[in-house]
């Protein structure tokens, strides 16, 4: 039978992504001193790469030196200044912080950073894209500020230090091989981690034993089977290893609350 894998795709609301307004590449001096009684008119990020400014947002101050980057709300009474005559910087306007908690990006912080390069070279082709106007720029240019944010979000999340990295290679490989008798021990092998270790975070990521894990991925891609082919018990209990088509309408019923016939019926 032709191969039927179960369909992924995003189980939240859509993320609400900003859009691109402006950026600005300024080289400056002791010269160089703003100030917006109002606040900015929408937020923006600094991206400071050489020298140091002064940032003052409301009563805080910060100082933005090389290698930070930093988020800024609108609506504050804002001054920023050059210190020490060399500030060269990238400053972006963008329409919404909402974004941020998605992305776990702190606002209103200096954030240091060791991807000023990469930042760099990605608002340069943002520049350069602005310049020339090719075909879809503007789409371009709000796809590479997604680019940026994810840049900063990647280093600085949080996400990553409780997230078992290490097991995404595993996950991938039982996903790839639901069609295949995959024995628990050789996962383990594969992630060079201990029986207690390799179960303990599996559970921690996917709240379920490895063993359940893979049945449930199994039982799903059969309901797409019964969904969408006409192809029979058998050769679907028998594409996903279940050991024979009563085992697999047994524990399919268990999940689904209906026999793999009857739920097939419930499609006509």
């Amino acid at each position: 039978m032709s191969y039927m894998n179960i369909p992924y795709g995003l189980d939240r609301e859509p993320i609400p992504l900003p859009q691109f307004i402006s950026i600005w590449k300024v080289q400056a001096n002791d010269t160089y001193n703003i100030s917006k009684g109002k606040g900015f008119d929408v937020p923006g990020l600094f991206i400071t790469y050489e020298g140091k400014g002064i940032l003052s947002q409301g009563e805080q101050h910060h100082e933005l030196h090389a290698g930070t980057c930093f988020f800024v709300q609108e609506a504050i009474p804002s001054t920023y200044r050059c210190q020490n005559n060399d500030w060269k910087f990238y400053f972006l306007d963008f329409s919404s912080l909402d974004v941020m908690p998605f992305l776990q990006l702190p606002v209103g912080r200096v954030i240091a950073t060791g991807k000023v390069a990469d930042a760099i070279q990605l608002c340069e082709r943002m520049i350069d894209t602005l310049i020339a106007e090719p075909f879809g720029y503007a789409y371009s240019a709000n796809m590479i500020l997604q680019e940026l944010l994810l840049l900063f979000a990647k280093e600085h999340s949080a996400a990553p230090s409780s997230r078992h990295t290490e097991l995404n290679n595993i996950l991938i490989y039982i996903h790839r091989n639901m069609n295949k008798a995959i024995r628990i021990e050789e996962l383990i092998a594969q992630s060079g981690l201990s029986r207690t270790t390799f179960f303990s975070r599996f559970r921690s990521i996917t709240g379920q034993s490895p063993s359940d894990y893979i049945l449930n991925l199994k039982l799903e891609s059969a309901k797409v089977s019964l969904e969408t082919t006409n192809v029979s018990l058998k050769e679907i209990a028998a594409h996903l290893q279940f050991y024979d088509e009563f085992h697999f309408s047994k524990l399919f019923k268990r999940k689904y609350g209906l026999s793999p016939s009857a739920f097939r019926r419930l499609k006509d």
